[in-house]
């Protein structure tokens, strides 16, 4: 059985599923750079000697970690509206729905890489006179961000292709995209291929810039 592909369908509508990439990508940098100022507030959290607080950062890890993302954008788009008493642009929703997700997985990637660090490196800077702040600043977060890279670069890559779900509320990002030319032209193979391969050439490209910052700060290292 043969496959004819419409290269001439393909070439018309690769501008819209270009425009749609550039959304996904946005989309995805927004929650991953949100999530990142997120994580890190959680994660140090996770290791506060104040027991609230570690309660607390604990229970919004678990709950985050424990749903689908799916639920969560449910939640910020149809439920959150209900208690605020408003609409929320779905531009608003799937950021926020995604970046609170991002926030989850990125503390656990800082707590783990915090926890990695040699207890006496934080003993030391505090014989030497610096503050906690200080000391998580200058001598812990510089070393333990070298060791998350690898991890914070696997975060980025599973949320360029989660961000597909938001596709459910109708937000125009790629996924949506792909399937409203499909809608118009019922070219099913075609969109989807074209789809498949403009995420494969992201996650790609993501796995190769990680990599390209992963040996320049262990060559700094060095």
């Amino acid at each position: 059985m043969s496959i004819d592909l419409d290269f001439d369908l393909i070439i018309d509508n690769l501008p819209l599923l270009l425009k749609g990439a550039a959304v996904t990508l946005e989309i995805t940098a927004l929650s991953v750079g949100i999530g990142l100022l997120i994580g890190m507030v959680v994660g140090i959290a996770r290791l506060s000697n104040f027991k609230a607080i570690r309660w607390l950062a604990g229970i919004y890890v678990d709950f985050i970690r424990g749903t689908p993302l799916l639920v969560q954008i449910f939640l910020v788009y149809f439920a959150l509206p209900k208690i605020l008493g408003m609409r929320i642009d779905p531009f608003f929703a799937a950021v926020a729905a995604c970046s609170i997700n991002s926030g989850a997985y990125v503390a656990e990637i800082f707590r783990s890489g915090i926890q990695s660090i040699d207890k006496g490196q934080f003993e030391a800077s505090r014989a030497l006179g610096l503050n906690w702040f200080q000391s998580m600043k200058f001598v812990i977060m510089p070393q333990a961000f070298k060791r998350i890279i690898p991890p914070l670069g696997n975060e980025f890559i599973a949320m360029l292709k989660d961000s597909s779900l938001v596709s459910v509320i109708g937000f125009e990002e790629l996924t949506r995209t792909g399937q409203m030319i499909i809608s118009r032209t019922y070219a099913v193979f075609e969109v989807w291929m074209v789809v498949a391969i403009l995420y494969l050439i992201m996650t790609l490209c993501i796995s190769r810039l990680v990599a390209v910052l992963e040996k320049r700060f262990n060559t700094s290292k060095r």
